[in-house]
């Protein structure tokens, strides 16, 4: 961030938050193998009240709004180089679709290779379950194509933006839970992820309020969330778990607008302490290491994982999980990330190649990179 100091709380809520989602696949995915392939389930499932950790888990609304800050900031910048916001976005949009193309194409064909080889009819499930955490950058590539419509709304209507939206995602869920419009449901994958991310363009605001309303945006989350999930209309989990009724994710419900202001409220009460530990050398160094790898470890992590699971079957025959998990199966969740962690590195570490080399060309060239997390 040139001319002015980086907000390095932001880096690290941004890699933190994906880094979260890479430890919550690779330790808390139960696969079950069946005739028609593998099929992953939750250990929520199986135990009692560990659903209020999704609360702090589930970090995906923090990811978006810190995300709609990001990309104002790097608006802001490119806007003052001259350039144009139609260039601006299809630059955006470039740094993230090419390496998921990328990795969606290396798996269709290892699906229909595998599949057509040796006649394995589930390969292809193994393949939809790899890819099926893209489906957020698939949400956040079309936010970034609405950029201009949401800068617009933004300067135009400023927070009544976010009231609208918020309002939107509860009408679609009384069309969803009272009527029985079931597809209406997802209009939220825009509306809620839309809001979270357009929320972060009052990411400075925020910031720059007394303290005491960070306090007071941390309890009206946690009592909104209270409230929703014990009118008993919608699940206690922020993740699906198999069992309930539906799913606060797939597609987002209105509680997710209450873990948005949850989050952004404990984030902020947390930050004088968590700014003063970011500037320390030790955690600098952390804070740009992960903020250089967070990405691709997210982009790879379930093809790491696809692999180590494979080397397990192949070296001693073990597939698929204990279900219901026992005490062994817990205590070994430490321990579970390791094998897909040295199965990702190498992947990582090949791509990082293959992306520096792309960066050479287009320095000689037209410029920039397909990779750039930072605007």
């Amino acid at each position: 961030m040139s001319g002015q100091q980086r907000d390095k709380y932001v880096d690290w809520l941004r890699a933190l938050s994906l880094i979260v989602v890479v430890v919550w696949h690779w330790a808390f995915t139960i696969l079950e193998w069946k005739p028609h392939g593998p099929e992953p389930t939750s250990p929520l499932g199986f135990t009692s009240g560990l659903w209020i950790l999704t609360w702090l888990l589930q970090v995906l609304p923090l990811f978006f709004y810190v995300g709609g800050h990001v990309h104002l900031l790097s608006w802001r910048r490119a806007k003052g180089r001259g350039t144009g916001i139609g260039a601006f976005v299809l630059r955006r949009i470039r740094a993230l679709a090419l390496p998921a193309l990328f990795l969606s194409g290396v798996w269709v064909v290892i699906g229909a290779v595998v599949t057509y080889t040796f006649g394995v009819d589930w390969m292809w499930r193994v393949v939809l379950l790899v890819l099926s955490p893209l489906w957020f950058l698939g949400v956040y590539l079309v936010l970034i194509a609405l950029l201009p419509v949401a800068l617009w709304v933004h300067r135009r209507y400023d927070v009544l933006a976010l009231i609208w939206l918020g309002g939107t995602a509860l009408v679609v869920d009384v069309l969803r839970f009272r009527y029985g419009i079931e597809w209406a449901g997802w209009l939220n994958m825009i509306v809620v992820w839309g809001l979270a991310h357009q929320a972060g363009f009052f990411y400075d605001r925020v910031v720059e309020l007394p303290r005491r309303y960070d306090a007071a945006l941390l309890w009206t989350g946690l009592f909104a969330l209270f409230g929703l999930v014990y009118s008993g209309i919608y699940p206690g989990s922020m993740v699906g778990v198999p069992g309930d009724k539906w799913s606060n994710m797939a597609p987002p419900t209105f509680v997710i607008v209450a873990l948005l202001l949850f989050q952004i409220g404990l984030v902020e009460v947390l930050r004088p302490a968590m700014e003063q530990v970011l500037e320390r050398p030790r955690w600098r160094r952390l804070n740009d290491f992960i903020n250089r790898y967070s990405l691709p470890l997210f982009l790879f992590h379930t093809t790491g994982m696809a692999i180590s699971l494979g080397l397990s079957w192949w070296l001693f025959g073990t597939l698929g999980d204990q279900i219901p998990p026992d005490l062994k199966w817990w205590l070994e969740r430490p321990i579970a990330i390791i094998g897909p962690l040295i199965c990702t590195t190498p992947v990582i570490y090949l791509f990082g190649r293959r992306r520096a080399s792309v960066r050479q060309t287009q320095d000689k060239g037209v410029g920039g990179s397909i990779s750039s997390t930072h605007g």
